[in-house]
């Protein structure tokens, strides 16, 4: 029922639009004329060739990402900087082609309809590349000094969009009082906030030297198919006699995917804001909305036969909430997959084996991954869940060419110092010092480790054991045809010996369970960790590497 408006409101209503027809008929003061105009300059309206240039190389304006990134609601500091270039050039030019001096900094809200504004503010650090190709001038030294003191006052997650070609000679009107510039406080502090909030890092198109440093100070590293990074560009390189190269020539995608400097490729710039979106998501909390997929159909997904191999990041899905898988540097480390996975809401980091690459063995670079974002969960407060199936850590003369001693140990180091809560499920193979490692440095290191009844375990891998453990029965047998029935026989024993059941009656491992229950065991247990002891999860700080 429409409820109807008394005299008094009807007059009131009159008389307030009557007042606002009287204000925007009132001549604009000059002194807000002039604020008003200089604030419009940088706005991409006003700069339809920059918007141009952006478009023949199929990329977006920075603020064009910033307002996906925030759905809108942005303010923005330092606005008003212009490059330190007044004795070269005049001020109506630097206002036009310099403005903000080349970097958008502010705090908005990212995933705030999920999470609520209050919770979701970040600060928004941003390079222009329209802006003399994104360099680092004087004045946007000082607004970067500004903000991210405010991020570690305000303890703000930080999302920062580096495209950019690093330090920027031709800043005069600082030569007075700069020399090298050296003695600046920016890359201090951005590492600073390294363990102390998240902070993601977002490239398209070129990012070398002071902007690619930034970037690799980040948690983690999102790039488009369009990137270059690398520590310089072609000037510094040319520049040292090291030779003249293109920028595509430096650090592509190609290199930088398969090397581990990016943690997660996309297409273009709105792919990369809808994923820095999901990837800050997990360290807001948890949501109410979820789906998942039948748990029934985790019990055939490994074959019976032992030696076959199949998909563990269908296990991953199967297991997480619909969709809900961000797996970080997936062409580096094959042998390990690492990333972040939801389960009934709740944010978790999983790390697993591979056994379709070298059939899940542990080399240096999948013992890397996996000791950082065990660092990346720790810092931050985030439970875990490891799904293991290993024959061990890889071994041989060539792998220890990458020095896989010092490698692979991290895994034990990192594990050790966890605070947060670590989950062990053992889908098939649990081997070795790898298998350990897996499990946070022992089996009973866990909140919890169980296995699926494809379990199996032993020292080393059974057959090499049996091998190894019988050589002399084995050779005292002269007839080849007998001498493989009794190794047939032994291995039997071992994986007899070895299996899920046989292990959990001796309680080296904590239970088998049906592989249907996997996300009723992870759920039940974090329900059985005090909420202070997950509140005080910290470290230092996550290693770049």
């Amino acid at each position: 029922m429409k409820k109807s408006k008394s005299k008094g409101e009807v007059e009131a209503g009159k008389n307030s639009k009557s007042r606002d027809r009287q204000v925007d008929q009132e001549p604009m003061r000059a002194d807000l004329k002039e604020v008003i105009e200089r604030h419009s300059r940088g706005l991409d309206e006003r700069r339809p060739e920059a918007v141009a240039r952006r478009r023949e190389t199929s990329q977006r304006t920075v603020r064009e990402n910033i307002k996906d990134l925030c759905d809108g609601h942005f303010i923005e500091y330092g606005a008003l900087a212009v490059a330190a270039q007044r004795q070269r050039r005049t001020m109506e030019d630097l206002t036009s082609k310099t403005p903000a001096d080349g970097v958008i900094a502010g705090i908005g809200p990212v995933n705030g309809s999920l999470f609520g504004e209050d919770k979701a503010r970040c600060m928004i650090i941003a390079y222009d590349y329209t802006v003399l190709a994104g360099t680092q001038g004087f004045f946007g030294h000082k607004k970067k000094d500004r903000m991210l003191r405010l991020a570690h006052e305000q303890r703000l997650p930080v999302v920062l969009f580096a495209e950019g070609g690093g330090g920027r000679p031709g800043d005069v009107d600082a030569d007075g009082v700069v020399v090298a510039g050296l003695d600046l406080a920016t890359f201090a502090m951005f590492a600073k906030l390294s363990g102390k909030v998240p902070v993601v890092g977002i490239v398209s198109g070129r990012c070398f030297a002071g902007n690619a440093v930034l970037l690799g100070c980040c948690d983690v590293i999102i790039a488009s198919q369009n990137a270059n990074i690398g520590m310089a560009g072609p000037v510094m390189i040319e520049g040292g006699g090291l030779g003249a190269f293109k920028p595509e020539d430096i650090g592509p995608m190609n290199v930088q995917t398969n090397n581990g400097v990016v943690d997660i490729a996309v297409a273009d710039d709105s792919e990369a804001v809808t994923v820095a979106k999901k990837y800050l998501s997990y360290f807001q909390g948890a949501i109410s909305q979820w789906e998942a997929a039948d748990q029934r159909l985790l019990r055939s997904i490994i074959p019976e036969e032992r030696r076959y191999v199949y998909d563990v990041r269908a296990i991953i899905k199967t297991i997480a909430d619909t969709d809900s898988l961000l797996e970080l540097r997936p062409k580096f480390g094959p042998e390990m997959i690492t990333g972040l996975i939801r389960i009934e809401g709740k944010p978790f980091g999983v790390i697993a084996n591979n056994c379709k690459h070298q059939a899940g063995a542990i080399e240096a670079e999948g013992a890397d991954k996996a000791a950082r974002l065990m660092q990346l969960c720790n810092a931050h407060g985030l439970p875990m869940v490891s799904l293991v199936d290993t024959p061990g850590f890889m071994v041989g003369p060539e792998i220890e060419r990458r020095a896989q001693v010092r490698h692979v140990c991290r895994m034990f180091v990192v594990g050790s110092h966890l605070t947060v809560p670590f989950f062990t499920v053992f889908l098939r193979r649990g081997y070795g010092l790898g298998a350990q490692a897996m499990a946070k440095g022992g089996f009973h290191e866990p909140l919890f480790a169980v296995a699926w009844p494809t379990g199996e375990f032993g020292g080393m891998g059974l057959e090499g054991a049996v091998r190894a453990g019988f050589r002399k029965e084995l050779e005292a047998v002269k007839d080849p045809q007998e001498r493989e029935a009794l190794y047939e026989k032994l291995v039997a024993l071992a994986y007899e010996r070895g299996k899920a059941i046989n292990m959990a009656s001796y309680l080296e491992i904590d239970a088998v369970i049906d592989p249907a229950d996997t996300r009723r065991w992870i759920m039940e247990g974090l329900k059985a960790v005090p909420a202070e002891h997950t509140e005080s999860a910290g470290h230092d700080f996550v290693d770049t590497w």
